[in-house]
């Protein structure tokens, strides 16, 4: 299973115009940045479109798309090259934003975007399970935030309580 043949999936369906634009949040998205995890699937946030003459929206012709070309449902995922794929909406401010201030990277040859670290590290915030709290941890003890833009995004969505709480839980001395 390569992300790569995920990447030129997602890639050729932006071209194609059955997505606007995408990038890989999650765990995939902070192996871009950290040692990789454990993970079971890969989770794309994407901007749906309603339907023609709708207001309501669906990740349907994003589904039909991808099993015109062969790509099984399992569940709530589709499968492409082996890897179980979910595509996210942005469901809240600070996801929507991670969605349009995504970075480029490359795998392989290959161009995607991903959110920044500053957002993966906020989201694992906001969030809060454990897993979340390690992989905030992780991005905290690897230096690679941008200290200034985290706070920042912190504050603009609210979460400098939440902040707060984990420093005392996690980074008290």
């Amino acid at each position: 299973m390569k992300i790569r043949e995920v990447i030129t999936t997602i890639n050729a369906m932006q071209a194609a115009g059955v997505i606007e634009h995408y990038a890989i949040g999650g765990a995939v998205g902070a192996t871009f940045y950290l040692e990789p995890v454990a993970t079971l699937d890969v989770d794309i946030f994407v901007s749906f479109r309603p339907q023609p003459g709708s207001l309501r929206i669906s990740p349907q012709p994003i589904f039909d798309h991808l099993k015109a070309q062969g790509c099984p449902v399992e569940g709530g995922y589709i499968v492409i090259a082996g890897w179980p794929v979910q595509f996210l909406p942005p469901g809240t401010p600070l996801v929507e934003e991670a969605l349009q201030q995504a970075v480029p990277h490359e795998v392989e040859g290959t161009p995607a975007r991903v959110f920044s670290p500053e957002h993966l590290a906020a989201i694992a915030l906001q969030v809060g399970r454990a897993k979340d709290k390690a992989r905030l941890l992780q991005f905290i003890e690897s230096g690679l935030l941008d200290a200034a833009r985290f706070q920042d995004i912190l504050t603009r969505h609210h979460l400098a309580g939440a902040w707060q709480t984990f420093e005392r839980q996690f980074l008290a001395d």
